[in-house]
């Protein structure tokens, strides 16, 4: 009995605590932007459990550049082909939430810099290399361009397995990679990168293969300041599979939907083979027996004046067309050794305004109906014509054939290396597994969160869906007090 009245006594205890703060927050100045958070909108960083993923960044327990540390490292490299004032890596790298925050705690890896080389990049859990054998690669990650963006890149690099992984402060734009895939704009050119690194299966060496473009044009993910989910996927049969957003934008096979081919031609041009001087590849001639029509007249003018059109009677032929400004004033500061000698400016004549027209007259051109130009003779069939000639084929010395272009070579780390003219670039949930669950099941507890949470400010407000949101702690404070006050009734 006396446990069940210190119970009692407590329960009351934290009501009274937990009104006082109600009518505290009641009573004070709710941003109008600032939607409460519903149950089950609460944002809880993903666990991972490393045997169902290569790699799985959220960032949200990196606080400060020494945090980046555990996990990234920063590149330290320089530039070869770049001056010296801006070869260096230099961009910098920061931990943080967005400058519209969408979810509490949560943070992502944010390219503060512009105008500058920046490189950072991270080995896979365990230091566990994703091998392309048997299983799919699955590829996600979020990019939010917070300032827009104009000419830059937010893509990643999936870095090949090798020596270059044991020094990664000197990742740089020739570390070899193995997959380039994410969003690059400049100007009116728009991207969506999917670039593989192809070893070539007899002389071992290495050509970029570039996915022919989607169909559909993506901007807005360059001008709308939000969120949005790049993912790809390369299954071991070679389809391939890009999405924005959880849509489809492009799908084929890495056998037939890159430039250049995996595969060269079986043949290809004799180079050796030269078309014979005698060859004759006109399909029509000039006819040899046309000659010109006597009237025929080359020399006749293509338009000639209106023979038919008569001066207006009201014509001022004595008045000109411009006159100099009878109100004009020379300055005061005119000097005529300096500027020479003044002359008012020439403006329309008045008196033309109300007239047909004054100065000369002269006739409107018309067609020169005895015009016919140039004279040449009709075209006839060519009885010589042997069709067009082109070199005999060989077969390709070079030829080869790959046709599992999927088992590149094996990925070790990630890495981000690039170039903007936009700050405040937001990396975030970068993912790398083998199975598509997985990364659902992670967009689904991150992105799709953030995305639930924008439309519906958008559908509140009436706004394009990019509401700031100030005080994501007080708004977890009122959750956590509603909480306390269902607990008390």
């Amino acid at each position: 009995m006396e446990l069940g009245r210190h119970h009692l006594s407590t329960l009351l205890f934290l009501c009274s605590v937990a009104l006082f703060h109600n009518l505290v927050l009641a009573n004070s100045e709710l941003p109008d932007d600032v939607q409460s958070t519903e149950d089950g909108d609460r944002y809880v960083t993903p666990t991972v459990d490393p045997a169902r993923m290569y790699f799985a960044e959220h960032f949200d327990d990196l606080f400060d550049v020494d945090d980046i540390g555990k996990r990234w490292i920063k590149s330290k490299a320089t530039k070869d082909d770049a001056a010296e004032e801006v070869a260096k890596y230099d961009g910098e790298w920061l931990i943080e939430p967005p400058k519209r925050p969408i979810l509490a705690n949560d943070y992502g890896l944010v390219l503060k810099s512009k105008a500058k080389h920046a490189a950072i990049a991270s080995h896979l859990l365990l230091n566990r290399p994703f091998v392309f054998d048997n299983k799919p690669l699955i590829v996600q990650y979020e990019v939010n361009l917070q300032d827009g963006q104009e000419c830059g890149g937010s893509y990643i690099k999936l870095l090949s397995a090798g020596d270059s992984m044991k020094n990664l402060k000197q990742f740089h734009d020739k570390t070899p990679y193995t997959i380039m895939f994410g969003p690059d704009k400049c100007g009116n050119d728009v991207k969506l990168h999917f670039i593989f690194r192809h070893v070539n299966p007899i002389n071992k060496t290495i050509t970029e293969k570039h996915c022919n473009k989607q169909k559909e044009r993506l901007d807005d993910p360059f001008k709308d300041k939000r969120p949005h989910l790049y993912q790809l996927i390369i299954r071991p049969d070679n389809t391939y599979t890009i999405r924005v957003d959880h849509k489809t934008i492009n799908e084929g096979s890495l056998l037939t939907n890159f430039t250049p081919p995996v595969n060269p031609p079986a043949e290809i041009d004799d180079p050796e083979d030269k078309k014979p001087d005698n060859w004759d590849d006109r399909e029509k001639i000039a006819d040899p027996e046309a000659t010109k029509p006597d009237d025929w007249h080359e020399d006749e003018p293509a338009q000639i004046p209106d023979p038919k059109a008569t001066k207006p009677s009201d014509w001022l032929d004595d008045v000109e067309e411009m006159v100099p400004d009878s109100s004009a004033v020379k300055p005061s500061d005119w000097d005529n050794d300096m500027d020479g000698e003044w002359e008012p400016p020439i403006v329309p004549n008045p008196l033309c305004e109300k007239a047909v027209g004054c100065g000369l007259w002269k006739a409107p051109m018309i067609a020169n109906p005895n015009y016919k130009g140039k004279w040449r003779p009709p075209l006839i069939a060519n009885v010589n014509y042997q069709g067009k000639w082109s070199p005999r084929k060989i077969p390709n010395p070079e030829f080869f054939e790959d046709l599992s272009p999927f088992r590149m070579t094996s990925i070790a780390a990630v890495g981000i290396e690039i170039w903007s003219m936009s700050s405040d670039i937001l990396f975030d949930n970068i993912v790398i597994c083998d199975d598509e669950t997985v990364a659902d099941e992670w967009a689904a507890q991150t992105f799709d969160l953030k995305i639930k949470i924008l439309d519906r400010q958008a559908h509140t407000s009436g706004s394009s869906g990019v509401a700031e949101i100030k005080s994501p702690m007080r708004r977890e404070l009122l959750v956590t007090q509603k909480r306390r006050m269902n607990l008390c009734q």
